[in-house]
């Protein structure tokens, strides 16, 4: 049948429709998608700024595992410590968007250091996109087991009638338990000695031995170490009580304001990495923290589950870089 002869036997409407969809045919553009994330088995290159066997480490270990069994691509985790997470940050500053170079960090990167460094080798906003908030994480104030006081009043008490004698810890310079060391010590009116280490097992250990007599833990370590009578615990500095803990106040609970910012773990993408990606790679990872195995790995160190995807996540991220900002001009903080 010719083209009249078909016109004529769909009619004047028929032929009219026709003409329709060739003019939208010839002016639609060719329909574009993004390429299938991860694609190919192409591995997936997870730099962690700490030492292998740190806890930021371990948990960031168990997501690629995960995704590695859900996806088929060989997620890499590429340990880049030193600097207080800025050479590893730097490498995934510099990095293709694509999705298959992402940074595994934790609070300090984005919301500490652009305040307490004059130069940064990134911009905190402009070289990353937020991915996925991992967990929500606290530190607990804790006491070695020898030190003359059991609870934080009796703390305050002690460094009030013994000023310069009491020494806490960090795991370094800048660090959160640095930092909320120095809210503690502004808050109260105390003269306590800071001390720093190299990490968070040698700042450990020295509360252990003694060399220190309060610090700013981890949840896990300190609940460990508390049940194995080794640490006096005093208080969380988080916004609401621990699971772990549910028993034991807030330090805010206990009348010392600034001291419940809680800190986190997340996944970051190079800047410029197009929303739809990032939403990509946030929902693989999300369906990752969300097995159980992973969910109470978490939950078994005192940490909480977030999976705030990339909009909610660059929230979080502004506001805590707000406050922590106004945290370290307060103190007066300035490194090198």
């Amino acid at each position: 049948m010719d083209r009249k002869s078909f016109l004529r036997l769909l009619g004047k409407g028929g032929a009219a429709m026709l003409g329709a969809l060739a003019c939208l045919s010839a002016g639609a553009a060719p329909a574009t998608q993004a390429p299938p994330w991860p694609g190919g088995g192409k591995p997936i290159r997870m730099v962690v700024p700490f030492p292998a066997g740190s806890g930021s480490d371990a948990l960031a270990r168990m997501l690629a595992m995960k995704v590695t069994q859900r996806t088929g691509a060989p997620v890499i985790v590429d340990n880049k410590p030193g600097a207080g997470t800025m050479i590893g940050a730097q490498e995934v500053a510099r990095a293709n968007p694509d999705g298959y170079t992402l940074l595994y960090t934790i609070v300090v990167t984005h919301t500490q250091n652009p305040h307490l460094y004059k130069k940064l080798p990134y911009d905190p906003v402009k070289d990353f996109t937020p991915v996925l908030q991992v967990v929500r994480s606290a530190t607990v104030l804790v006491a070695n087991k020898d030190a003359p006081f059991s609870t934080t009043a009796e703390m305050i008490d002690y460094a009030r009638a013994n000023p310069g004698k009491l020494n806490f810890a960090s795991y370094s310079l800048g660090s959160t338990s640095h930092l909320n060391g120095e809210i503690l010590k502004q808050q109260t009116g105390i003269d306590i000695v800071h001390v720093p280490y190299k990490g968070t097992a040698d700042a450990s250990r020295a509360l252990l031995a003694g060399e220190v007599q309060v610090y700013f833990d981890g949840t896990a370590t300190a609940v460990e170490n508390a049940r194995a009578g080794k640490v006096k615990l005093l208080g969380p500095a988080t916004d609401r009580r621990l699971s772990v803990l549910p028993d034991l106040p807030t330090l805010k609970e206990q009348g010392i304001a600034g001291l419940d910012i809680v800190g986190w773990q997340g996944i970051f993408g190079p800047g410029d990495m197009p929303p739809a990606l990032a939403e990509r790679v946030a929902q693989v990872f999300r369906e990752a923290l969300d097995t159980p195995e992973v969910t109470q790995s978490i939950v078994s160190q005192g940490n909480e589950v977030s999976g705030a995807g990339p909009k909610e996540f660059s929230q979080i991220v502004r506001k805590d870089s707000d406050r922590w900002g106004a945290v370290i001009r307060r103190i007066g903080l300035v490194l090198q």
